[in-house]
């Protein structure tokens, strides 16, 4: 039987890249999914793909979003055993460039909405002994020019990883991170800006930069995340942060 038979997950930003194929890996393993997201169609999709996923319409931008989502999982199933805060935002934006909206927009995605849907499953997931996976990136602990406050929130939330997982602990909760590399999305064009010629450039220069020379491929993380939020004793990576 597998360790995630039952168990249930919630991933916000669930209906591409990286959250898409979460969801899919952990459907496939016997967990109930719940994916949220701003646009419903691609949600829909999502949840189409297998019968223990559902969706709900929700951004991690708004506060009031935060217990919505969280009851509508215990509505669901009743119990919640996995957070994965995958939901990001970011443009290419320089200093001088920079405006109070701007950033605030940034951090109110990656890092005000990350702490309060945390906060709301907190409670629920002490009672199951469960876990919280971050989903930062490399540039969370790597300078990058022009998307300084992209990585300063990034690093926000791998330092708030490393706080929760001290604060949780009593309670038998693991709170990790995972540094996303170079992956397949839409994000640079969706979430970015970038105009397809621009996104291209990006992706060629990432190519570039990895040893190996691998493709970007999005599904290379979902091991990591299976393994990191398998219930004790499968796992107890605690206060972790992978590349």
């Amino acid at each position: 039987m597998s360790p995630y038979e039952n168990q249930v997950v919630i991933i916000t930003g669930g209906s591409s890249g990286i959250g898409r194929s979460a969801v899919l890996a952990f459907a496939e393993k016997g967990a109930r999914v719940l994916i949220t997201g701003r646009r419903r169609a691609p949600l829909e999709a999502v949840a189409a793909a297998h019968m223990s996923i559902e969706s709900l319409v929700a951004d991690a931008a708004r506060p009031e979003d935060a217990p919505r989502t969280v009851e509508r999982a215990l509505a669901l199933w009743g119990r919640l055993d996995v957070l994965v805060n995958n939901a990001g935002a970011g443009v290419p934006m320089s200093l001088t460039s920079a405006t109070a909206k701007r950033v605030s927009d940034i951090f109110a995605v990656n890092v005000t909405g990350p702490t309060l849907l945390a906060a709301q499953a907190a409670p629920h997931l002490e009672a199951a002994k469960g876990s919280i996976i971050n989903i930062s990136s490399t540039f969370g602990h790597k300078a990058i020019a022009g998307f300084s406050h992209y990585a300063a929130s990034k690093a926000a939330l791998e330092h708030l990883t490393r706080c929760w997982a001290l604060e949780l602990a009593p309670q038998g909760v693991r709170v990790n991170a995972v540094a996303a590399g170079p992956a397949e999305t839409a994000a640079l064009v969706e979430i970015m800006g970038l105009s397809p010629e621009q996104a291209e450039g990006v992706k060629e220069h990432e190519r570039k930069l990895i040893p190996l020379g691998r493709d970007r491929i999005t599904g290379r993380l979902c091991p990591v995340l299976m393994l990191w939020t398998a219930p004790p004793p499968a796992r107890e990576c605690h206060g972790c942060g992978c590349c």
